[in-house]
């Protein structure tokens, strides 16, 4: 009785590693998302070279997609994809889609194509594990998304020669690994954060709305610091409004009747004031 005991025990255990390394196995060779993933980005952009002619997927067999051009897997006989590397293909189109479904990624490069558009706002929810991302010398325009600082493994970001506006946001200091940063040849514009790491100033050139370290030193006018404009209208209308109430007073002091002057006062201070905050509805 106890030795078919430890002999039927024996066999389960046997069974139940067999089907654990077969569904590991299943599971790493047959990885449907990063099929689907590439599938996608394939239908997104135009490939008026041929590049991808070789993305074929009426194949069956492991690790198939890995012998696609650009593109670099885990192991080369699971269908896990470690990098996207399409850089100098001539491909046209928007930022590509379908890039989410490849869950292993840690490199993307488009660098040297014909792509335009914006970068998605929720680039951080596509490419999250990155540790390289190369848009260079492309087209895109829009602002640099913000949720990049969310792409906690950036070591590198290449968005140079594109069409990007607006600033880069502060919260892009936030990536503690980024050893390299480049976005010269562009339209971007206010101070350069303080990063953790020093960039040279090439890496920021041919914006001319860009300052600050590494670049030249911000005007007054761009310095975080400085009052804003409606700070500077306010303050001014003050220094206006209180010179006329002083005219005003001294024009009309009576001194053989004080309340009558003192009852003036506090009545143009009141027209005075209703006048400003009219004025300050207009201006802000």
């Amino acid at each position: 009785m106890r030795k078919t005991s430890v002999s039927t025990l024996l066999k389960l255990l046997f069974s139940f590693l067999i089907t654990t390394q077969t569904y590991s196995a299943n599971n790493g060779t047959t990885n449907g998302t990063d099929i689907q993933c590439l599938q996608t980005l394939k239908k997104s952009i135009s490939d008026p070279n041929g590049y991808l002619l070789s993305w074929n997927f009426n194949n069956s067999t492991q690790g198939f997609i890995c012998k696609f051009n650009g593109i670099d897997c885990w192991n080369e006989n699971e269908n896990r994809v470690l990098n996207v590397r399409l850089a100098n293909m001539g491909l046209v189109g928007h930022f590509p889609s379908g890039l989410e479904m490849c869950t292993s990624l840690t490199g993307l490069d488009l660098s040297g194509n014909n792509f335009s558009g914006p970068v998605p706002t929720n680039i951080s929810a596509m490419v999250q594990y990155i540790n390289s991302l190369d848009l260079s010398f492309n087209n895109f325009s829009g602002e640099i998304p913000t949720s990049i600082s969310q792409c906690i493994y950036l070591n590198t970001i290449y968005l140079q020669h594109n069409s990007f506006q607006g600033q880069i946001h502060d919260e892009l200091t936030q990536l503690d690994r980024l050893s390299s940063f480049d976005v010269a040849s562009n339209f971007l514009s206010g101070p350069i954060p303080a990063f953790k790491a020093q960039f040279p100033a090439d890496n920021f050139a041919n914006n001319l709305g860009l300052c600050g370290k590494p670049l030249n030193d911000c005007p007054m006018s761009l310095n975080k610091k400085s009052l804003d404009t409606g700070e500077v209208v306010a303050s001014t209308l003050g220094v206006i409004i209180g010179f006329s109430v002083g005219i005003v007073i001294s024009s009309f002091v009576d001194l053989e009747n004080p309340r009558i002057t003192w009852a003036f006062y506090l009545y143009s201070c009141k027209k005075l004031m209703a006048c400003f905050f009219r004025i300050c509805g207009k201006v802000f």
